[in-house]
């Protein structure tokens, strides 16, 4: 029996349709979300009211790169109840802000982050240095693979800690 290009080339697609979606055998779907690496700043209230500007520096061993971070307020969501099976939130500001920087190549080994935060005339409101490790994000689960790595730290009361 012969088969036709055609024929062919429509089982080799038939045969690839099982597989989209999925990390390789592992037979679960997997999303196209991807994850940032880089490095999140969250300025707590009350210090967060008088932060104008933010930077970071960021150290893996002697190479080191500082970056302004980019401040938007931080949110939380309030619920707004559920009605026939549909429940609603509101997202509402808490009198934080936050900020990521990307950071390409950022290892899951020990980084050294410096934040300087100023207020609007320049001045110093804050200016600490903390290690963190980054760790792999897996927005899709575990078994669809890394999507990249992230660390963070938290601004508040004249401290620097990191995120948990």
């Amino acid at each position: 029996m012969v088969i036709t290009r055609y024929r062919a080339t429509a089982l080799a697609l038939l045969a690839l349709i099982p597989a989209c979606g999925s990390a390789a055998g592992s037979g679960s779907e997997c999303s196209l979300v991807g994850g940032r690496t880089g490095v999140g700043l969250e300025v707590r209230p009350p210090l967060a009211a008088g932060v104008a500007r933010a930077s970071m520096r960021i150290c893996r061993g002697d190479a080191c790169r500082t970056s302004a971070v980019r401040l938007d307020p931080s949110t939380t969501t309030r619920p707004g109840g559920c009605s026939g099976g549909t429940c609603s939130g509101t997202a509402v500001r808490t009198g934080g802000v936050q900020g990521f920087v990307d950071v390409p190549g950022l290892p899951k080994a020990p980084v050294t982050v410096t934040v300087v935060l100023r207020d609007a005339s320049g001045g110093r409101v804050l200016d600490r240095t903390l290690t963190v490790t980054p760790k792999g994000v897996f927005p899709n689960g575990p078994r669809c693979g890394e999507a990249g790595r992230q660390t963070g730290v938290v601004a508040a009361g004249g401290r620097l800690t990191e995120r948990r």
